[in-house]
């Protein structure tokens, strides 16, 4: 068996103890909530200023529609949505909420059926891990996420979403 000379033994040894000095770096924001987590109650206001407070009581269902005014997948995911809002069970509440300010003629342009509320903020958003969209979160009482769908979802997958 061969042994090193001292020094390329020390070198060794220097060398990984500063890899282990070396932080890791860090781990990439969560793109979207998870399964479980809490949307706390919030107050903002609908598109038109009128102040609203989304609360989630117990026994309830709330499907949340998080959505930007120039994003084209959140484009796509429109008429989708506006389908699953009319075909939605009896006590499912569905609210659109939009993410950025939206040009002038955005609500003229776009044919949205469903309730559309202002986030109240971006820190709101960062607290729930709303970095990408769009973004469909079904919540239950007690703001309890049970499922997440983010980006473009087939009408199949948006049908889970909305189930009674």
């Amino acid at each position: 068996m061969s042994r090193l000379p001292f020094r390329a033994h020390r070198a060794a040894v220097t060398f990984a103890l500063l890899a282990l000095a070396v932080p890791a770096p860090a781990a990439p924001p969560q793109q979207a909530p998870s399964r479980g987590d809490v949307v706390p109650v919030f107050e903002t206001t609908s598109i038109d200023g009128q102040p609203h407070k989304v609360e989630f009581p117990k026994d309830s269902k709330t499907v949340l529609l998080f959505f930007l005014s120039g994003c084209p997948s959140c484009h796509k995911m429109i008429p989708e949505w506006n389908r699953a809002y009319e075909r939605r069970p009896e006590g499912l509440d569905v609210v659109g909420v939009i993410m950025d300010q939206e040009p002038p003629g955005f609500w003229e342009a776009r044919s949205i059926v469903f309730p559309v509320l202002r986030a109240p903020g971006r820190q709101f958003l960062r607290n729930l891990n709303v970095n990408r969209a769009p973004l469909t979160l079904r919540v239950t009482g007690g703001g309890t996420i049970q499922d997440v769908a983010l980006g473009v979802v087939d009408p199949i997958r948006l049908g889970e979403l909305f189930k009674p």
